[in-house]
């Protein structure tokens, strides 16, 4: 399925193993790494193809769905259910109707979801014009061609997904390697920076960025630095926390973002990294502070421009603290591109015919 700018396999929980070592080999197996090309599975090659989502029937009181995002990649042979994935989530619902593990409700039907990853709730609404999940409509985000049906998504509570809180560090600007930073966890963690504190402008495009070994192996020792004090240990092997070069906007945006996953560049951004990037934007002293450009107004709609377009977000904030997001809004669409039997050596999955 696509959810968002991100396109993998989903599976229902039950039909894969209960081991997390053996569930771990077989998506390895499904998606073809580690080999840079994924050419002996399913995986595209690239970070934002290299995702697997796991659903099942919700686990606590109150949420219909449960979802494990799994992110592998091309080369490696790790499988990180660590982090969230807000585009593949958008799928989830869609799966989740089309497998018959949730009934449509009637010309719409939400569902509340929870992503296991970190334990964070939302709630899904997507269109059932007769009972099935409706893939074609007018809505258009960038960095998928054509149109489809919307998929809207309120998160519920992603202050610290990951980390401890939303500022992991306990300050809003950090200067860590000799850059100023802002790292931020409201769904993503993320260390923000200022373009230019790298000698960059910020509009490179994504090619120029991915052939920048200078560049990227300066994001990879702050990236490093950073992880220490967000509270999250040696990063190296991990996949988080993303960074994410800011500028001016230049297209009517707020804030115009590069966003390494974390040594690619994305061709746009992910979903809880553009929520969180619209949070830090709202906060008085963050590195976005006298660059971003915001509207007034309690209820925000935040522009976060990135190299295929723009996502925008709403949030909401509490009226006696302006810097507190109270609500993350989004649109994202989803589509069902096949279904079937994905074949793995035998010897992957012991006793499992394959």
């Amino acid at each position: 399925m696509r959810g968002g700018t991100s396109r993998g396999p989903f599976f229902s929980a039950s039909d894969l193993p209960a081991d997390v070592a053996a569930r771990d080999a077989v998506l390895l197996a499904v998606m073809g790494s580690p080999d840079k090309r994924q050419i002996d599975g399913l995986g595209g090659a690239h970070p934002l193809t290299s995702k697997v989502g796991i659903v099942s029937p919700g686990s606590k009181p109150g949420v219909d769905l449960d979802f494990l995002f799994a992110q592998l990649q091309p080369e490696l042979d790790t499988v990180d259910t660590t982090p969230n994935c807000g585009n593949m989530l958008a799928a989830v619902v869609p799966f989740a109707l089309e497998t018959g593990l949730v009934k449509a409700q009637g010309e719409t039907s939400t569902f509340r979801v929870l992503t296991r990853n970190t334990d964070m709730q939302c709630d899904i609404r997507v269109q059932t014009h007769g009972g099935r999940v409706e893939y074609e409509g007018d809505a258009r985000i960038d960095g998928v061609p054509g149109s489809a049906a919307p998929v809207s998504i309120n998160f519920l509570d992603t202050a610290g997904s990951v980390c401890e809180g939303l500022l992991p560090t306990g300050r809003v600007r950090d200067v860590i390697d000799g850059i100023e930073v802002t790292c931020i966890d409201n769904g993503m963690p993320l260390v923000m920076l200022r373009a230019g504190s790298v000698g960059r402008t910020g509009y490179e495009d994504v090619a120029r960025l991915n052939a920048d070994t200078e560049l990227k192996g300066r994001l990879e020792r702050l990236r490093v630095a950073c992880g220490h004090a967000m509270g999250l240990g040696d990063v190296t092997p991990k996949n988080y926390p993303k960074m994410t070069l800011i500028a001016a906007p230049r297209s009517g945006g707020s804030l115009c973002t590069r966003s390494f996953i974390p040594h690619v560049c994305h061709d746009a951004i992910g979903v809880l990294a553009a929520v969180t990037v619209a949070t830090a934007c709202v906060l008085e002293g963050s590195v976005c502070d006298g660059v971003a450009v915001m509207p007034s107004g309690l209820v925000k709609k935040v522009s976060v421009e990135h190299p295929t377009g723009e996502f925008s977000v709403e949030l909401e904030v509490d009226p006696a603290n302006p810097q507190s997001v109270t609500r993350a809004a989004l649109l994202r669409t989803a589509r069902l591109i096949m279904r079937g039997d994905v074949m793995i050596p035998a010897s992957t999955w012991k006793g499992r015919a394959a």
